[in-house]
């Protein structure tokens, strides 16, 4: 029998699995990569039941089906996801036969190697690349090649040819304004005489509660609801505790516990960020007190400071190494819900890459966990450009666009709420229109007609699917109070919100949520609808004169999706019975 050394090694053709026409607009090649240089590869083996999967998440998910609320275990979702016996081997001699040790874990293999190994593998050419709006430099190729006898079994190879055109994934913090101490002070009195006022000059704890008919009070024992942290965001202990003073006395006394993925870091020094991750806590602590609150912070850059000779290294993939952590977990460490403020443009992200991730949030919520994302900030896009042919074309974003996510959208104004100018929202390029969003969205497109037809595709994934004020939130940060706006403050907000029904629901017997979007497409009635406002974007894209907007509408509309929450009619139809009070 002839060896797999052998056999791979005399293997004719190879394909191309992804392929960049061109260094991406925005990004510098700095230097060839060193041949001796690290470089650590995560190669995804296709999953011999994902088709099987899907359907029972969606099973699982939709109310009024026989099987709703019935989560499966990390062991049950490991059966679906689990790869052909031969796929691991087959991959595994592959890189044995180059002397590359690699780990299996599931439909996962990982190796390291160094970059003459990689390039002489996959045919490609790592290089040294830096983002001109800043970042560390990543360490990528333009093209990958496996061999065809290979190609059956293997999904993708990460990273390798995701850029990323923002550059790392960016917080979708529109606007931070640190105030001056009589700024502060004038706040600070404004609270004290009405917390409740929902002033539009700025959104406070005692605000959003009574806006969203938030009354509750949930028991503890057995709930958490999360947030992540990416970029060396680090939330701040003593800045939550003056938070809690100043401006939510109820929650007094009331601390975050942080859980480490992929190197990350629990900073507390006063040079370290901590803006976004100080608004998620703080507002997720806002309308979810007192369920315990847990930060995943995850690292994602290696810890050399950059030099001219020495750019590197970093990968900066903490989607896939957070991902694939939180689902190794034991099914009792998970929390119930988990919100993330962080992302980029969908188009700036390698297809099968952006596929696959959205493929483990929708394990995630198989697994009963809710998951939220900020829609993003620039309305129907930034630049409005195509890349693949430079025509104009709203840019939807990524992860907000995966229907397996609940994206959320913001607000501004009360009396009533109107969709902000900043709120992203729009429809997918690579998803298509799941069939629980399908009626409240084709509603949207019949009454717009062929208003920017050519610039999205209408029958695809439509979002944000909800809404939550997102400007003007008053906010402690490195022991100062700034306003901070962005849908950065919209998604901990809603997260709050579903984290006070999983706990009602606890308190019934009954199971969370889990995958959030069928459940709240079918009880739409317990939603605000939003009927003005605009997200506008594309300003800087000759095509259109003006920019360009989507207008919120009665009914699901890409700026506020179907609307912000009445908490009272949400607890109604999450839980029966239990008393918002």
């Amino acid at each position: 029998m002839r060896s797999l050394f052998v056999l791979f090694a005399s293997a004719a053709t190879a394909k191309v699995m992804d392929s960049v026409a061109a260094v991406p607009k925005g990004w510098t090649e700095v230097r060839q990569a060193s041949p001796d240089e690290p470089v650590t590869l995560r190669v995804g083996l296709k999953q011999q039941h994902a088709a099987a999967l899907e359907r029972a998440v969606l099973e699982i998910s939709t109310p009024g089906n026989p099987k709703y609320g019935k989560h499966l275990s990390r062991n049950e979702v490991r059966a679906y996801t689990a790869p052909k016996a031969s796929a691991v081997s087959s991959v595994s001699g592959w890189l044995a036969s180059s002397g590359v040790k690699s780990t299996v874990n599931n439909d996962w293999i990982t190796f390291m190697t160094d970059v003459k190994t990689a390039n002489d593998l996959l045919d490609a050419n790592f290089a040294w690349y830096q983002y001109e709006k800043g970042g560390s430099p990543k360490l990528r190729t333009l093209s990958y090649s496996i061999p065809d006898e290979l190609v059956e079994n293997i999904d993708l190879i990460q990273p390798t040819t995701r850029f990323g055109q923002l550059g790392a994934k960016r917080s979708t913090i529109f606007e931070m304004l640190p105030l001056e101490p009589e700024e502060e002070d004038d706040v600070k009195a404004a609270v004290a005489a009405d917390a409740a006022d929902c002033n539009p000059s700025r959104v406070t704890p005692a605000c959003i509660r009574s806006l969203y008919n938030i009354n509750y009070t949930p028991p503890t024992e057995g709930n958490l609801v999360a947030f992540s942290s990416y970029l060396e965001e680090y939330a701040r202990y003593s800045d939550l505790q003056s938070f809690e003073t100043q401006y939510l006395p109820a929650a007094k006394g009331q601390n975050f516990s942080v859980e480490l993925v992929n190197g990350g870091k629990n900073g507390q020094n006063s040079n370290d960020d901590s803006g976004e991750a100080n608004l998620d806590v703080q507002y997720i602590l806002a309308a979810s007190y007192p369920i315990p609150i847990l930060e995943y912070s995850t690292g994602g850059r290696g810890p050399l400071v950059p030099t001219h000779d020495q750019p590197g290294p970093s990968s900066n993939e903490p989607y896939l190494e957070f991902l694939t952590y939180l689902l190794d977990q034991d099914d009792s460490a998970l929390p119930q819900t988990l919100s993330t403020s962080y992302g980029e443009e969908e188009q700036s992200v390698p297809a099968e890459y952006a596929l696959r991730v959205c493929n483990l949030f929708m394990q995630l919520g198989a697994r009963g966990v809710s998951v939220l994302f900020s829609s993003g900030d620039s309305g129907p896009g930034d630049a409005c450009i195509r890349e693949s042919d430079q025509a104009p074309y709203f840019q939807p974003t990524f992860p907000g666009a995966c229907p397996y996510v609940t994206a959320v959208g913001a607000t501004y104004n009360v009396g009533p709420e109107q969709g902000v100018s900043f709120s992203s929202g729009g429809f997918s390029t690579l998803h298509p229109r799941p069939e629980w969003q399908a009626d409240a969205v084709d509603a949207y497109i019949d009454s717009i007609g062929s208003t920017y037809s050519a610039y999205f595709n209408s029958s695809n994934r439509g979002f944000p699917d909800v809404a939550a004020q997102g400007s003007r939130f008053v906010v402690v940060d490195k022991g100062r109070t700034a306003l901070l706006s962005g849908t950065s403050a919209s998604s901990p907000v809603f997260a709050g919100v579903v984290a006070l029904l999983n706990a009602a629901r606890k308190s019934q017997g009954q199971p969370p949520l889990g995958f959030l979007n069928p459940w709240l497409y079918n009880n739409s009635a317990a939603l605000i609808d939003i009927t003005s406002g605009s997200g506008v974007g594309c300003s800087g894209n000759s095509a259109f004169r003006s920019g360009a907007r989507w207008n919120a509408t009665a009914g699901w509309d890409p700026v506020t999706g179907l609307g912000t929450p009445d908490f009272g009619k949400l607890l109604a139809a999450a839980a029966p019975g239990v008393e918002n009070a």
